[in-house]
Order: C-alpha cells, then structure tokens, then sequence
C-alpha cells in the first residue's frame, strides 16, 4: 500500500498526464489547420505519449492496490497565433510536468517508498528528454523556421516521427 500523499500526487498527475495529451493534441490541430502537418503529427505522436504515461501511472495505482480517480480534463487556454507559439508553450509546459514529477519523487523519497521512486526514475528520465526534445524544437524553428525552405524541410523532419510505446515495465 502506499503513502496516501504520494497516492494522491499520482492519482493528480494521471490528469495533469491526460490534460498534456490534450493540449498537445490541440497544438497538433493547430498546425493542421495551418497546413504544416509535419508539426501537427509532431505533436499529435506526442499526445499519444502523454497520454501512455497516465496509463502508466494508472496501472502503478493498480498494481499496488490504489484507488484511481479520474477529474474532468481542462480544455486547452492557450491563444496559439503564431507557428512557434505551441513550440514555446510546449516548452513551457514540459518544465512544469518536470517539476510535478520532481514533487513526487520527492514525497515518495521522504516516506522511504523506494518502489515509487525507482517507478519514477523512468519519468525523470522521460522528463529530461522531453525537455530537451522541446528546446531543440525551439532552437531549430528559431534557425530555420522564417525562412519557407527551412520551415518546409523542418515540417518534412517532424513528419518522420513515429509513435513507438513506453518500454517501461510496472
């Protein structure tokens, strides 16, 4: 059984999981609808991340006799105007997940609860990369992004992205 405060804190993260595959999916219809459709694949493989990391913790609850309560998905805020407003508020958002699963960790460390910590060594670790893959999104559509030929071979990049499941083992 786990500490009730740490339950608690991944029981709100399945949201905060599902709410980041809901706004990546809008940053996905986004760029659909702008014709770069490269980007809206982009982000909708990344959707479909977010939304197996909150099956991941969903199954941990599971595992160890919790229960799972699912809340109502916020729609999206974000005002999205120009093609690298979703990069930067992508961005944005990965720091904030980062952070809410460093609270975890954290809660899970200070009851000794060494099987919640080694379940979230895997989210530490998929932070790290989605941060990175975040700012070099950025840093790319910076480069290259104003220019029409750039944009057009960094929308043909992003297109080659495939959904590949999580690895992890619970």
């Amino acid at each position: 059984m786990l500490d009730s405060k740490v339950s608690k804190l991944i029981n709100e993260q399945v949201n905060k999981e599902f709410y980041s595959a809901y706004l990546y999916l809008d940053f996905s219809n986004f760029y659909y609808n702008e014709g770069l459709n490269g980007f809206g694949n982009w982000y909708k493989i990344q959707s479909q991340e977010e939304r197996d990391h909150a099956m991941l913790m969903i199954q941990y609850l599971q595992n160890n006799g919790e229960k799972v309560t699912l809340e109502s998905v916020a729609k999206p805020d974000t005002e999205l105007k120009g093609f690298i407003d979703p990069l930067n508020e992508g961005l944005k958002h990965e720091q904030y997940v980062t952070g809410l699963i460093h609270d975890i960790y954290a809660a899970a460390n200070s009851v000794h609860d060494f099987r919640t910590m080694q379940f979230l060594d895997w989210f530490v670790k998929e932070q790290g990369e989605e941060e990175k893959n975040a700012e070099d999104l950025v840093k790319k559509f910076t480069l290259f992004g104003t220019d029409p030929k750039g944009l057009y071979m960094l929308d043909n990049e992003l297109a080659a992205r495939v959904y590949a499941a999580p690895s992890l083992v619970i």
